[in-house]
């Protein structure tokens, strides 16, 4: 049965994002929110709770997974980054952006995409997340939580618990998020290419 913990949005309470670090290291699967909507979560270093994580969202080892990073240095320890990416990269994060960089060997092989050992990777500019991820100490395995065979992320806390109480450890509620996804830009070719535009301004990026 997945723990509900209500916090503030702008001032989160660490005892409850305390609660939600000890249910991540211990395998759970996270309902939390983001900059753009509510995402699933877990460990990065856990196979089985990245399993469950891919079995509740509907989607198979072809799917990019993202990881959450507090911020670019963090970052660059999972992608490799030539000048010209950091630069846009530093433009761009904390914000509603997601990266396609090509991963490097800090990643586990089952994370990376298969057929492309890149992996998607994103700064959230969000203040309840962003002091889980400094209380964690590491990057999250994170996707849009979308339910399999709908189009649209879930964005409310009580229905994100009454579909998936059963199978997720918590649910972490800091109210509604914008319900805008990312902006994805694939920088694992060179040039930035522009997979899907989001919430994240593409022109600030020059694109």
């Amino acid at each position: 049965m997945a723990q509900y913990l209500h916090v503030h949005p702008d001032n989160p309470q660490p005892r409850l994002l305390k609660q939600a670090v000890a249910l991540l290291g211990a395998g759970g699967v996270v309902a939390l929110p983001t900059d753009s909507s509510y995402a699933l979560a877990c460990h990065l270093d856990d196979k089985a709770a990245a399993d469950t994580l891919r079995r509740i969202r509907g989607v198979d080892d072809k799917h990019h997974l993202t990881l959450l990073c507090r911020d670019l240095s963090e970052l660059a320890n999972y992608a490799r980054v030539d000048n010209t990416q950091y630069r846009l990269l530093k433009s761009a994060t904390p914000g509603p952006y997601t990266f396609i960089l090509e991963a490097t060997r800090e990643v586990p092989r089952r994370l990376s995409h298969p057929s492309r050992k890149t992996i998607g990777l994103r700064v959230p500019d969000h203040t309840a997340l962003q002091e889980l991820l400094a209380l964690h100490g590491a990057p999250l395995i994170a996707t849009t939580l979308i339910p399999p065979g709908e189009t649209d992320a879930l964005n409310d806390a009580e229905d994100i618990r009454a579909r998936y109480e059963k199978v997720l450890a918590a649910v972490l509620d800091a109210g509604p998020c914008p319900l805008e996804p990312t902006s994805v830009i694939d920088l694992s070719g060179g040039e930035a290419v522009v997979v899907r535009e989001g919430r994240g301004d593409l022109a600030k990026l020059g694109l």
